[in-house]
């Protein structure tokens, strides 16, 4: 009876620790798989920075907008602060151009009706009292000279306006590609300090780094 249950007992063993085997395996693997699925998941979560892209044609565009409306640049490159700069300086440049221009024409207008024979112009009898010598309070002369002195300055005025228009065009364009100058960690210039083993002295210098 005894040597009958003997193959059944070492089935039963047998049967266990395959199963024991199997079921080793089967932990082993499944700890791989969530071991990966961690790995995974570290990868998916991990953040990669991004960078900094660069439109070529962002200063052709700020200096073409400042071009057809002077502060459309500076708007373009969000540096709103600038726009009423911009407004005040043009516009104090054409209010000196506009004023010499009209004091010019004035004293032009008098001397041309003085030349033509009138004694009628604004400049003859400022005050409403006529000269006892019957001559005008503003000489021929001086109608000459506030017209060459209106004349310079209202060119002049011109000129500034005109110069400030163009700095207006580049102040934009600068400022744009200012905006995409590299000042990221890839690409540094640092000052650095360095002892002299030769000489037991300091050297002062500048270190330019490139990581890629």
């Amino acid at each position: 009876m005894v040597v009958r249950l003997l193959p059944v007992l070492f089935a039963c063993l047998f049967s266990l620790g395959c199963g024991s085997v199997f079921a080793q395996e089967k932990e082993e693997q499944d700890a791989a798989s969530d071991s990966a699925n961690v790995e995974n998941r570290v990868v998916i979560d991990s953040i990669i920075p991004e960078k900094h892209t660069i439109d070529p044609l962002s200063p052709s565009k700020a200096a073409f907008y400042s071009a057809i409306l002077p502060g459309l640049g500076q708007i373009y490159n969000k540096r709103y602060w600038k726009v009423p700069l911009v407004y005040g300086a043009i516009g104090t440049g054409l209010y000196f151009y506009v004023t010499n221009k009209d004091q010019y024409h004035r004293y032009r207008n008098a001397y041309k009706r003085r030349l033509a024979g009138f004694n009628d112009d604004e400049f003859y009898n400022i005050d409403g009292t006529p000269n006892e010598d019957g001559s005008p309070d503003v000489s021929m002369d001086a109608l000459r000279r506030a017209q060459e002195y209106y004349q310079r300055y209202k060119d002049l005025s011109l000129l500034i306006t005109i110069g400030l228009y163009a700095l207006n065009i580049i102040d934009a364009n600068v400022d744009a590609h200012l905006k995409q100058h590299n000042i990221g960690e890839d690409l540094t210039l640092r000052p650095m300090i360095i002892p002299n083993d030769f000489n037991a002295k300091t050297t002062v210098g500048l270190s330019l780094s490139f990581d890629f």
